[in-house]
């Protein structure tokens, strides 16, 4: 039982470690589109992106592939990038069709590369352990329980911002999806990609 509650923190840190907020930033411009009455497609995007997430983790710690892990640090950002680029530029269709589905695509597609980004630490947190399996899925447990937290609060975020402050949903898209391009250039810029 202990071992449970230790992985299923550390996957829940995982998410919400702020040294590391690349992952919040995703899940900010994968679920700013949504609303409440979109909980259905949300959770099922947040499910996806854990399932990418989960998959690359399991390949790469058992050795299935291995990226450079330069390229992995760029290419998570690019992900992000292109996901609030792709809000800003189809801003006028998701706010009237939250259905959107190339979001489906982004979560599982961009969880796969997310997953590659911890492997290494993943397995210097695993140490010398035989069954790797088990204590790869109760991570994959707490990043979902910490995804889906954060989801909620981006949701209650934008209700606030929509209901309270009258923000347009447009001007919300557009606003939270520039910001977060604005957080993740310098993430690209200082890659050691380049």
């Amino acid at each position: 039982m202990d071992q449970l509650l230790f992985y299923i923190k550390e996957g829940f840190y995982h998410v919400l470690d702020w040294k590391a907020y690349d992952h919040i930033l995703f899940l900010i411009v994968l679920c700013v589109i949504y609303t409440f009455d979109n909980l259905k497609r949300v959770f099922l995007l947040i499910s996806l992106f854990t399932i990418g997430h989960t998959f690359s983790l399991i390949l790469a710690t058992y050795g299935v592939i291995s990226v450079r892990a330069a390229v992995v640090e760029f290419l998570i950002p690019v992900t992000i990038f292109v996901t609030a680029w792709f809000n800003i530029i189809t801003v006028k269709k998701s706010t009237r069709n939250s259905g959107i589905n190339i979001n489906l695509f982004f979560a599982l597609f961009f969880g796969l590369i997310h997953g590659l980004g911890f492997s290494r630490g993943f397995k210097m947190l695993v140490g010398k352990e035989d069954d790797l399996l088990l204590p790869l899925l109760e991570f994959a447990l707490g990043i979902e329980c910490a995804q889906l937290i954060v989801t909620f609060i981006i949701l209650l975020l934008g209700f606030i911002f929509c209901s309270i402050f009258r923000f347009s949903k447009r001007d919300w898209v557009l606003i939270s999806s520039a910001i977060v391009v604005g957080l993740v250039i310098p993430m690209l810029l200082n890659s050691k990609f380049w």
